[in-house]
C-alpha cells in the first residue's frame, strides 16, 4: 500500500508542480511575440556561455593545463 502512494505522490509532484512553466507558456495561447521573447533570451543565454567556454578551452589550450 505504501508503495503505491510513494508512486501517486511522484505523480501528483510531476504533474502539478514540475509542469507549471509549460502550462503558463500553454495558457499565453495567441501571444505570438512573447514567446518569441523568451526562446530569444534562452538562445542567447546558451550563446554567451557557448563563447565563454570556447574562451576558457583556447586559455588552457595556450597555458597547456589540464
Amino acid at each position: 500500500m505504501i508503495p503505491i502512494n510513494i508512486f501517486r505522490a511522484i505523480g501528483d509532484f510531476c504533474t502539478n508542480i514540475l509542469f507549471l512553466p509549460y502550462d503558463a507558456f500553454r495558457s499565453l495561447g495567441e501571444q505570438f511575440w512573447f514567446s518569441n521573447v523568451v526562446n530569444a533570451i534562452f538562445i542567447s543565454i546558451t550563446g554567451a556561455l557557448f563563447l565563454y567556454w570556447l574562451t576558457q578551452l583556447q586559455k588552457f589550450k595556450k597555458t597547456s593545463n589540464e
